[in-house]
């Protein structure tokens, strides 16, 4: 389904920004081609562990990184996100400096971060599949905010995950933006990539 929607958008010029966690994205490189696009590969962590605790059901990490140097190999824009960051879970600093270098090593544009913002329910899950996790979530969330039915992180844990990631991101020369995470002052790009081609969609919105 998602490759016949792309081959219809691109037959008609419209620009593409595809978001997926799935290395399935390199099968569809002949339709990007054919339209401004921007393609967008989450990589949560470089560690096969922790993928395998927080996405068990997504390709490993290596796969997705492959993936990710098929398409700008393919002369694609590719930018890639970290999200969700889990506290505790996937926000060692270490981790996130081996991630950062490998992701710059393939050739993403930026790196675009984001927070877990747990739903109603989600908790019950984790608690259920590994209460370790769940006490070490519980007592990071206690003290955050919900808003519009997401529950967030204490602003200044946010503020905290951004202030390690975004200066070995802009060290390894990338973009870097938060979403959602109400900390657009740390940003040096768009959220969702698309500064990358914008003078390519520029036609579509003047």
């Amino acid at each position: 389904i998602t490759r016949r929607c792309a081959e219809v958008l691109a037959k008609h010029g419209f620009p593409l920004l595809i978001v997926t966690k799935s290395d399935l994205v390199t099968r569809d490189i002949d339709v990007f081609k054919q339209t401004p696009t921007v393609v967008a590969v989450t990589v949560t962590t470089p560690r096969e562990d922790i993928a395998n605790l927080i996405e068990p059901y997504a390709p490993p990490p290596e796969r997705r990184l492959s993936a990710l140097q098929g398409v700008v190999e393919s002369g694609i824009v590719a930018v890639a996100r970290i999200d969700p960051i889990l506290p505790t879970v996937n926000d060692d600093e270490k981790d996130f400096e081996r991630l950062v270098s490998a992701l710059a090593s393939v050739g993403v544009k930026q790196i675009t971060v984001a927070t877990m913002k747990p739903v109603k329910g989600v908790f019950a899950s984790i608690k259920q599949a590994n209460p370790q996790v769940f006490e070490k979530l519980s007592k990071e969330y206690a003290d955050g905010t919900w808003v519009a039915g997401y529950k967030y992180l204490h602003r200044e844990k946010r503020r905290k995950i951004l202030e390690t990631l975004r200066p070995i991101v802009l060290r390894h020369g990338l973009g870097f933006a938060s979403c959602r995470e109400g900390l657009a002052q740390y940003n040096t790009v768009l959220c969702d990539g698309t500064a990358h081609c914008r003078d390519l969609l520029s036609s579509y919105f003047s």
